[in-house]
């Protein structure tokens, strides 16, 4: 009886092995059969310059379903891709390629020294072998100058760069690989943001990741006490320059090593004490500052690899001395406090008569700053910049913009108060916003297109289609209170291009 149950076991197993041997077979056979796909290294959406970071996360957590977000992103990047004719065509467009006479010496910022002081600007320019930087080879040759020496001497009294600059790239370029030689925090502000040099001397604003891109602004949040998004930063500079404005610095987004390219080259000290390790093995810090800056709220890496968008800096204080100016149509930063322009409908009337706002054309740069606020949902323009050598007659810096796009499912109709009350707007202004409007250009298809270029587009959209779809809408709403004051005043145009027909 014992011998039968033996041999009965014997060949259940028998069988058992047979079944699991032909499903090995057989599902090797399919892996075979299946299709393999392959790309070249330029075509492929890999983050080259920072796949030693990705390496180092192993912290994050595997996506549910890696198959599906890999082909999510794919199609998002080839809808970038596809509006880049649309951005292309905008951007050839005439109201884009004015003809502009040359600048007289007066209307740069900075000027390169004659050849006569050159053996003086030399010595200037030489270090004390600071240890990781370019030795120094620049003379009066623009040839020789690396690309954030070549922005600052292409400001001018109407612009920050020009129209189809081609440094511009290379320097957004060089922003976004170069090494890090140095990291302090910057001094000043509400929030965290650091100062980073490059090899070359130059230098840019990094402000690090705080929140998702899909997280929306807390709706009992104040406007004042929100958080600062890197991708705002990026988004704003890209819109700037699809409006035309060029008036925000080149921004770029960029992956960093939390341990080597801050913590490691920080001269800090106050910053340095602040970096730990949490629980989960991330590294973070949290610097000092008047918001968010305690281990509640620390910025940290996964496990060190940290998002962050790096701004090149305008020229040296000491260099070209900038002026500060009170926004009157500032919020009251209160809880319980409205401004006098919230409650005067007729508050422009008494700015209209106020310098510099009673000649020249401060108002409508600051209208044109105000349609840039109201379409990115930027309520924190409580002042805005001048460079002091140009007086009143220059353009607005439209400088600091983290707290812009926290929110994409309501608008603040607040924010276009000024063009609303004062009725005036640039011909310019107001002609690409119609161009804008159309299919062939649509707002949100040129922006995608745009931002698809950034180095952070690879690891998300900058911007979710969200914010983009907001982006029309809000086009929308500007478009139409310029037709109601239209309707109502005779002098709302100010006729910046005489000369372009339509």
């Amino acid at each position: 009886m014992r011998v039968c149950r033996h041999r009965r076991l014997v060949s259940a197993f028998a069988l058992l092995l047979c079944v699991s041997v032909a499903l090995h077979l057989l599902a090797g056979l399919l892996l075979w059969s299946a299709p393999h796909t392959t790309c070249e290294p330029s075509q492929c959406p890999i983050a080259q310059p920072h796949t030693h970071l990705a390496a180092d996360d192993r912290t994050q957590p595997a996506p549910a379903d890696t198959a599906a977000t890999a082909r999510r992103r794919g199609q998002e990047l080839r809808a970038g891709e596809v509006n880049v004719t649309k951005l292309e065509a905008l951007f050839s467009h005439a109201l884009y390629n004015l003809h502009v006479p040359p600048s007289p010496d007066e209307d740069w910022l900075l000027k390169v020294r004659t050849k006569a002081s050159e053996g003086h600007d030399e010595e200037q320019w030489l270090s004390d072998s600071k240890e990781g930087y370019d030795p120094i080879q620049w003379n009066s040759s623009t040839d020789t100058h690396p690309p954030w020496l070549r922005f600052h001497l292409g400001i001018s009294r109407w612009q920050l760069y020009q129209h189809g600059d081609a440094n511009v790239a290379v320097l957004l370029q060089q922003m976004a690989t170069n090494r890090i030689v140095s990291a302090v925090q910057k001094t000043g502000g509400t929030q965290m943001k650091l100062v980073m040099t490059f090899p070359n001397y130059g230098q840019a604003l990094f402000k690090p990741m705080k929140q998702e891109r899909l997280e929306e602004t807390n709706v009992n949040l104040f406007y004042f006490s929100d958080f600062e998004r890197h991708n705002a930063e990026i988004a704003a500079f890209h819109l700037d320059r699809i409006l035309g404005f060029r008036r925000i610095p080149p921004v770029v987004g960029r992956l960093i090593d939390v341990i080597k390219d801050i913590k490691d080259v920080t001269t800090d000290h106050k910053l340095a004490r602040t970096f730990f390790t949490s629980p989960v093995g991330n590294t973070c810090f949290y610097g000092q500052c008047s918001y968010y800056c305690s281990t509640e709220h620390a910025v940290c890496g996964r496990p060190r690899t940290l998002e962050g968008s790096l701004a090149a800096m305008l020229p040296d204080l000491s260099l070209s001395p900038r002026r500060s100016w009170r926004n009157p149509w500032r919020r009251s930063y209160s809880r319980s406090k409205l401004a006098l322009w919230e409650t005067t409908p007729t508050y422009c009337n008494s700015v209209k008569k106020t310098p510099p706002y009673d000649q020249g054309t401060r108002l409508v740069d600051l209208i044109d700053m105000t349609i840039l606020d109201f379409l990115q949902s930027n309520m924190d323009r409580h002042h805005y910049e001048t460079f002091e050598i140009f007086g009143n007659n220059t353009f607005l810096i439209h400088l600091d913009n983290g707290r812009a796009f926290g929110r994409y499912s309501k608008d603040e109709p607040s924010i276009l108060t000024p063009l609303v009350q004062c009725c005036r707007i640039r011909r310019s202004t107001l002609m690409r916003l119609r161009l804008l409007s159309l299919p062939e250009y649509r707002l949100s298809d040129v922006m995608r297109a745009s931002l698809s270029r950034d180095p952070l587009a690879v690891v998300a959209p900058v911007l979710a289609e969200h914010h983009l779809a907001a982006l029309n809408r809000r086009l929308a709403t500007v478009l139409h209170a310029v037709q109601r004051c239209l309707l109502q005043h005779t002098d709302v145009i100010h006729d910046d291009i005489p000369d372009y027909p339509g």
